[in-house]
């Protein structure tokens, strides 16, 4: 194999297109043009992205609908009988209770913030490592109304449990990274791609090991930075964009 870099810098370029979307849950976001509604059901993209990617497009599809389909009007003007398709909505372990509490926390964020960027800067330092004080201040934000309800605590990962916070990184790649590729959204303008963590799914996990540049055992917050630290060598103002090489490569290529 040719240098590394070259290797990945043409994955990069070969699935960082428009065709990329179709079978991803980012795909669930692009229906939207609205900021805060891609905002919201991107966020629910991505924390319902788990399984498999036809099966989480069916739930966030399903989810979305019983927000009519404008899920920032939703937030700020439901009445409590809109709420009652929710109790039979499920994906894996995310229940009624995980949703309501989601829909519940969002409302309460919206009427009082004009952007869920706003929820992600109490941790923001500036520093290129921000990202583990980013997603831990998010964690605590969230579940800081008095009724959060304890088993929903497990659907927002935190790098405070060790956790290497896939989903969330998943999400803040879209929000954050800006290019014309016309895949990820670029919204978010304060936390910088430098900054941004790379999300360590199963293909990602696998690929980045047989490439030499993940060494830890487990798969974990530390081996998320390991990685990321690694593609820094690369690009230091976007090792994220790599993600998009090491997932085709696992999913596309079976690499």
């Amino acid at each position: 194999m040719h240098n590394l870099q070259d290797f990945l810098d043409e994955k990069v370029e070969q699935y960082n297109r428009p065709g990329f979307i179709a079978l991803d849950p980012i795909s669930i976001p692009h229906r939207f043009s609205k900021k805060e509604d891609i905002e919201i059901s991107g966020f629910f993209a991505a924390i319902l992205a788990w399984g498999q990617r036809k099966t989480i497009l069916k739930k966030c599809t399903e989810l979305l609908g019983m927000m009519d389909n404008s899920p920032h009007d939703f937030l700020l003007n439901h009445q409590e009988g809109d709420l009652k398709p929710f109790l039979n909505f499920r994906h894996r372990t995310f229940n009624d209770v995980d949703a309501l509490y989601f829909i519940h926390f969002l409302s309460w964020f919206y009427k009082e913030h004009s952007s869920l960027e706003e929820a992600f800067l109490l941790g923001q330092t500036g520093s290129v490592n921000s990202m583990e004080s980013i997603l831990t201040s998010f964690q605590d934000l969230f579940f800081s109304l008095s009724d959060s309800p304890p088993r929903t605590r497990k659907h927002i990962a935190t790098p405070r449990r060790k956790s290497a916070c896939k989903r969330i990184n998943m999400y803040l790649r879209w929000m954050v990274r800006a290019d014309d590729r016309g895949v990820d959204f670029g919204l978010w303008k304060k936390i910088s791609p430098a900054q941004l963590i790379c999300p360590c799914d199963l293909h990602v996990d696998r690929v980045g090991r047989k490439l030499g540049l993940i060494s830890r055992k487990p798969t974990d917050w530390l081996t998320a930075l390991e990685l990321t630290a690694k593609l820094r060598e690369f690009d230091a103002s976007d090792p994220v964009k790599y993600d998009f090489a090491l997932f085709g490569l696992g999913v596309e290529e079976k690499f």
